[in-house]
């Protein structure tokens, strides 16, 4: 390359019409995943206080915000549950209760717009009274009956017509046994979106707040959650996760782990998604609310981030704001 002054990098910045002729990385509603917290009461929303602008939905409401997603031209929404203590219990019963609020939440989301697609979050911690994701036996997480509920669940959540289970616990072959029922079952179609790496991160107290498990959770999730110091093992995991079955990975949390983001799309070429969680969310939100960043400015330069990273989309509470703002 020729050295300055022949080589002047800035004349394609000096306006707009070649900043975009020259643009590497483009982001469009396409990209988003409107990630929403489901509730179990009959108020129709219930504000987040630790997530301003956020709001629990319940059944009737969460139609009404499947239609706006369609009109915004978000392609797809991920469903999150918050369920009365009462319906909670050391096994997670609830969790395989055909008619609870996930179940009735896709059902009526897919009969009033078909055209969404809907993924939903194949878990045990909304449902434990222990606030962890598996079958615990004192202090343990007992890896392989975890395992045996969560593809219970999946086959539930598929035949209530969601289009993606995306089981988020990291237990060890939770993918394989759930890739196996949903064969055996006949639902071939219904995809896999893994938590493929995440990581036992401080990101997620805004959520566990939201889906009510931050007073219940007993410990940590050291034990099955990644360590944050870790990327090659993100590998192994993923690895592990395509093999088994996996269509579509994702990386969670976001913005701290896009190099983690890089690694694996460069090396897997793998549908690769980042979850935009609940404490990038609060951070932004508090940062905006009092004049110390412009709101719309970092919402879509941290969006851009993940596109650059690598991924094909992201799971994001800023989703219909990113999409209004796309659209016009």
């Amino acid at each position: 390359m020729a050295a300055y002054p022949y080589t002047r990098l800035r004349r394609t910045r000096q306006a707009n019409w070649s900043r975009r002729l020259v643009r590497e990385n483009t982001l469009t509603r396409d990209d988003l995943i409107w990630t929403i917290v489901l509730s179990d009461g009959a108020d129709k929303r219930a504000p987040v206080p630790s997530m301003p602008g956020v709001d629990r939905v319940n059944l009737k409401e969460i139609v009404k915000e499947a239609q706006r997603a369609r009109d915004l031209g978000i392609p797809a929404i991920a469903l999150f549950p918050h369920v009365n203590p009462k319906f909670k219990d050391a096994a997670a019963s609830e969790a395989l209760n055909r008619n609870g609020l996930v179940p009735e939440a896709v059902r009526a989301v897919k009969a009033a717009v078909p055209e969404i697609g809907v993924i939903v979050d194949v878990a045990l911690d909304p449902y434990t009274d222990h606030g962890h994701d598996g079958v615990m036996e004192g202090d343990t997480i007992k890896n392989d009956p975890t395992v045996e509920l969560l593809a219970e669940s999946a086959i539930i959540l598929a035949e209530a017509g969601a289009d993606i289970v995306a089981p988020s616990d990291m237990m060890d072959g939770r993918v394989g046994a759930i890739r196996e029922a949903l064969e055996s079952g006949g639902y071939s179609d219904v995809m896999i979106m893994s938590y493929a790496a995440k990581y036992a991160s401080g990101f997620y107290g805004p959520y566990r707040d939201a889906i009510g498990t931050a007073s219940a959770l007993k410990g940590d999730k050291r034990t099955y959650q990644m360590d944050p110091s870790n990327s090659d093992e993100a590998l192994r995991e993923v690895e592990q996760d395509i093999i088994e079955g996996a269509d579509m990975v994702m990386v969670k949390p976001g913005m701290p782990y896009l190099d983690i983001i890089r690694r694996i799309k460069d090396e897997f070429a793998m549908p690769t998604y980042a979850f935009q969680v609940s404490g990038e969310y609060a951070m932004m939100m508090a940062a905006a609310q009092n004049g110390w960043l412009d709101e719309k400015r970092i919402i879509m330069e941290s969006l851009m981030g993940f596109k650059r990273a690598g991924c094909d989309g992201v799971l994001t509470y800023f989703a219909p704001k990113a999409a209004e703002w796309l659209k016009h």
